[in-house]
């Protein structure tokens, strides 16, 4: 099978459209400007990834069948990453084993209030079985194959992205500094976060996260983590999938639910 990586949502915290706007991203019918909360899933080398696991996870493993994965990496442990977890259940009867997680230990703490009772000393019948793994800046292997996280910074809370083979994801990030850039050498495949247009306090905007992903210089980027801000109605400037799209330059994507790309 191909190493591929597919968006099974490429959504803001608030996702798209947001609750009460109607605003023209919100209110566009192409179904690329239905924005989940983001997140991915990753084929690389046999094994399965969740990139994490979002208040959105169950429409999204329907969605794209998901049945089962080898490990779900984390982030961080904003509630738009971590908010799906007790969905992992039905995964856990179903295939009669615990979900294997690898993130940092200030996410396991933010897991530990989050879902108290799948923590409990005598946990409650049906709570989510999981199986964690500290890991921090140092690479680490499933089942033979090399994760590099890469540490980036979500305005004050340091996050971690990810490189498997020719892919990286980061995603919640607004700075990388040099040395990490350079585990990104030779990508084929780069994903990176852009919140809207205007500068933002804790994500790239449009023109940073372009900007980055030429000096980083992958094959192919692509940007996810949108919000319906891209369109700045009152100054007529336009945000919708289609109108981002005409606007990026060669190598540059912006990525929609469901897309599915090979690396």
């Amino acid at each position: 099978m191909l190493n591929s990586i597919t968006f099974l949502g490429t959504g803001t915290s608030t996702g798209v459209p947001m609750i009460g706007c109607h605003c023209s991203v919100c209110s566009s019918s192409n179904p690329k400007d239905k924005r989940l909360r983001t997140s991915a899933f990753v084929h690389y080398n046999g094994l399965k990834l969740l990139i994490d696991c979002g208040p959105d996870f169950r429409t999204q493993a329907l969605a794209n069948g998901i049945e089962d994965f080898d490990a779900l990496l984390f982030t961080h442990q904003h509630k738009d990453h971590t908010g799906g977890l007790d969905d992992v259940r039905a995964l856990n009867y179903i295939n009669r084993k615990p979900t294997t997680i690898f993130c940092e230990q200030r996410v396991l703490e933010g897991l530990k209030m989050e879902y108290s009772y799948a923590f409990a000393q005598e946990p409650y019948p049906g709570v989510p079985k999981l199986d964690i793994h500290i890991i921090d800046e140092k690479p680490f292997e499933i089942s033979g194959r090399q994760i590099i996280p890469i540490r980036a910074m979500h305005y004050k809370l340091p996050i971690l992205g990810f490189r498997m083979g020719g892919l990286c994801y980061l995603t919640d990030a607004n700075y990388i500094a040099e040395e990490e850039l350079k585990k990104l050498n030779g990508l084929e495949i780069m994903v990176i976060n852009a919140v809207r247009r205007g500068k933002h306090i804790s994500h790239f905007s449009l023109e940073e996260a372009v900007c980055l992903a030429r000096k980083i210089g992958a094959k192919k980027t692509f940007i996810t983590h949108l919000s319906h801000q891209m369109a700045e109605d009152e100054n007529k400037i336009k945000g919708t999938h289609a109108d981002l799209t005409a606007e990026m330059p060669e190598g540059i994507f912006i990525a929609y639910d469901g897309l599915k790309v090979n690396f």
